[in-house]
């Protein structure tokens, strides 16, 4: 497979749980070697994107910090771009600090606009109903993310999807989605590169939002089976990944 550039996925493939995946450090100093340039996009929306680069550090990964495009990131950015200053931030308070950089206004009243992500313990009754009186009011429904679950240190963990489908549900609004699928998402990191998606493949974990999302989006799409990866549900999805890898650790020998 020839490819100038590569977007990778971070939870599932970089780490699962708390533990790096063997190899992958090695093949992103093999993609430094030949020139072929990367970065990371994440749908990871607990941890500010500051966070998320301490952490990888701390798993042993080498990684600029300005190389990791979150979904927070991206979200502050399109929301400061769009004068939608003033958002009610169901998130945790770390993925906070990327929106208050960016100049974004944490309110709970009079709200612009709703901005849902995977905030864990703080998606209670009485948060998600003040969102969803302030979708009532007019506010605009802003999802960081849609997956359904990711892999946490003990299994599958819950991810914001099923909360933005309850709001979806309760005010008839459909959200619009920064993260992966986005198309605007991968644009985004691949504007940093300086290259078009044609050229470009993202290797992921997640076969509807990574692989869907980059096929759709003009990428190769590249499945590993860490992660989240089950075959079933790959199966049943009706996407076909241009390649299948056992791990991060293997893309090397594919390019």
């Amino acid at each position: 497979m020839k490819i100038g550039a590569v977007l990778i996925d971070i939870d599932g493939v970089l780490y699962v749980g708390d533990r790096p995946v063997v190899g992958a450090e090695r093949a992103l100093r093999e993609l430094d070697r030949r020139g072929i340039p990367y970065r990371f996009v994440s749908n990871t929306t607990r941890r500010s994107r500051r966070s998320v680069a301490d952490r990888l550090q701390g798993l042993g990964y080498a990684i600029p910090e300005p190389w990791i495009v979150t979904a927070p990131v991206a979200a502050a950015a399109h929301l400061r771009e769009e004068g939608r200053t003033r958002c009610f931030l169901l998130t945790t308070p770390d993925a906070r600090t990327d929106f208050e950089e960016a100049g974004i206004v944490a309110v709970e009243e009079g709200a612009d606009a709703v901005v849902v992500a995977d905030a864990a313990e703080g998606l209670t009754y009485t948060a998600m109903n003040r969102a969803f009186r302030l979708l009532m009011d007019g506010a605009d429904l802003v999802a960081l993310e849609k997956d359904r679950y990711w892999m946490g240190p003990d299994g599958p963990m819950l991810s914001a999807g099923p909360f933005v489908a309850a709001l979806e549900y309760a005010t008839e609004k459909e959200a619009e989605v920064i993260g992966k699928p986005s198309p605007a998402f991968f644009l985004r990191a691949l504007r940093e590169i300086g290259i078009n998606p044609d050229k470009a493949a993202m290797v992921g974990d997640d076969i509807v939002t990574d692989i869907g999302g980059a096929r759709a989006c003009g990428m190769k799409g590249i499945l590993v089976r860490t992660g989240k990866y089950r075959e079933e549900t790959v199966r049943q999805s009706g996407i076909t990944p241009d390649l299948v890898i056992d791990s991060l650790a293997n893309l090397p020998d594919h390019l």
